[in-house]
């Protein structure tokens, strides 16, 4: 199990007109997160686009059980809990300074070759920083 903690602040603009956070901004702290995850491994989302791999997203769920609300201070745990394969999935929760948890959600990503637009297996090097 690999877990990396990321912090979002939530800007105005981000909010409804009830003043919470929009449900469709989630989909955004989840990438942030998720990118800091993988730097944090020591693995560029850039390099690996460059040498033709993309990690589109299959699969997102979330499960909002309180507002976030402007200029909250979001922490977002995200956390690897299997070996990835072909695909790589994500539990993340969210949680506000007060560390209410807010939301929990998953997302499942495909490794891609770019040109070929075909699935391939998790690259080496990943498997490797996380131990498999």
């Amino acid at each position: 199990m690999k877990t990396h903690t990321s912090h979002v602040k939530v800007r105005y603009a981000e909010t409804d007109q009830m003043g919470v956070v929009y449900h469709g901004n989630y989909a955004q702290y989840l990438e942030i997160a998720r990118i800091d995850w993988l730097e944090a491994l020591g693995v560029s989302y850039k390099e690996m686009e460059k040498n033709g791999i993309m990690l589109p997203v299959f699969e997102l769920n979330c499960k909002f059980l309180k507002p976030a609300t402007f200029d909250d201070i979001l922490k977002i745990e995200v956390v690897l809990k299997d070996k990835p394969g072909v695909k790589i999935a994500f539990d993340y929760s969210i949680f506000n300074a007060a560390e209410d948890l807010l939301t929990t959600a998953r997302t499942v990503l495909v490794f891609m070759d770019a040109k070929t637009k075909r699935p391939i297996r998790c690259p080496q090097i990943i498997l490797e920083k996380l131990g498999f």
